[in-house]
Formats: C-alpha cells, sequence, structure tokens
C-alpha cells in the first residue's frame, strides 16, 4: 500500500473533520462576543468555511500549505529516521521488525495523520479562543481601530470595526457603541477602508 493510497482513502473523511473544526472556531471565536454563530450561517458558510481560513491571510495560506507537505512526507522521513533517539520521543515510535513492509507504511502513515490531526486541532481552537480574546479584551479597553466605513442602502453612514461577516452577514461595532450589530450584506451599498488609515 502506497502513502498516496492511505491519503486519499481519508481525504473525504480530512475535509469533513476541517469542516468540524472550522465550525469549532467560528463558534468558540462569536462566543465570546455572545453571538450562536450556526444561527446566522447557511449550509455553503459551513462547508467553505476552512479554506476561507485558510485562505484568509498569505502567511498562514503559507504555514499551512508547509505544514499539509511535512506531513505527506513524514512518514518516509521516519522511516528513514526511526532509530535516532529524538525522533522516536518525539513520535513515540515502536519497533517495525517484526511488521511487513506494508503495515509499516501504515503505521507511519498513522502517526503522520494523528500528528497532523493535532496541529489542526491547535490551530483552530488556538485561533477562535486568541482571536476573540484579544478584541473583547481591546473592546472593554477602547482601543479597537474603526477603520472601516459601512454605507447603507438608506443614505447613512458609519465608522465600525468589523468582527466577521459570512454570505449573508456583517457582525461589526460602532464607535461609541460596544453593542454587537448584526447586519444583512443585504442592506449594505457599500463598504470602504477610511482613507487616513490607508495613508496609515
Amino acid at each position: 500500500m502506497k502513502i498516496s493510497d492511505d491519503l486519499e482513502k481519508l481525504l473525504p473523511f480530512g475535509y469533513l473533520f476541517l469542516i468540524l473544526m472550522g465550525i469549532l472556531k467560528d463558534s468558540i471565536f462569536y462566543y465570546q462576543f455572545g453571538i450562536n454563530i450556526l444561527r446566522y450561517s447557511t449550509i455553503m458558510d459551513i462547508l467553505i468555511s476552512p479554506i476561507a481560513e485558510f485562505t484568509s491571510n498569505p502567511i498562514i495560506l503559507a504555514a499551512i500549505t508547509i505544514l499539509f507537505l511535512a506531513h505527506f512526507y513524514l512518514p518516509s522521513f521516519l522511516a528513514k529516521n526511526k532509530d535516532l533517539a529524538f525522533v522516536k520521543r518525539s513520535f513515540e515510535l515502536k519497533s517495525t521488525d517484526e511488521l511487513s513492509p506494508e503495515e509499516t507504511k501504515s503505521y507511519y502513515n498513522g502517526i503522520a495523520i494523528k500528528s497532523l490531526v493535532v496541529f489542526l486541532l491547535s490551530f483552530f481552537l488556538g485561533y477562535g479562543l486568541a482571536g476573540g480574546y484579544f478584541t473583547t479584551k481591546k473592546l472593554k479597553e477602547n482601543k479597537l481601530d474603526y477603520s472601516y466605513q459601512l454605507d447603507f442602502n438608506e443614505g447613512e453612514s458609519k465608522n465600525v470595526f468589523i468582527i466577521g461577516n459570512n454570505s449573508l452577514y456583517y457582525f461589526y461595532l460602532v464607535k461609541g457603541d460596544k453593542k454587537i450589530k448584526i447586519t444583512p450584506l443585504a442592506s449594505i451599498k457599500n463598504i470602504a477602508l477610511n482613507e487616513n488609515k490607508m495613508i496609515d
């Protein structure tokens, strides 16, 4: 059994795992603002949440790409360096002397998958917890940067801090008001970055 065969069989489960992690991350993040994000999300929002998360920032995208590539080649690395003390300790390797070549490959593939799961779980949980915590902390300390301007269909404009958005709603705070606002995208005519913020 080739490494690619093992991974190919796990791809559907892998994507399901990423969707669950995306839901978990968003739920933890928005919960800190008192928002049940699932009530405001569509099926499409949920399905694309992990992809949207990975592509939200070039640094995150690069880090995730490197992470996946590293874990793709990790089984080969473990097989070649299984006798090194730090490799044994780091991955808690067991002897594969009594295993067949196919069983050995599957064993190292399993370790790589478990390691990837742990990294991704840590990423999503950490992102959700830290993102919500630091934003709510800035809100309490009046340190939020209200750098966006929302222009509404009725002609009104507001300087806001955008907490987030999905395919249906914007979640934001208006300067001088600590109450979370939830507005349908259809009611917003335009969104712009304030000129003074662009200069900064």
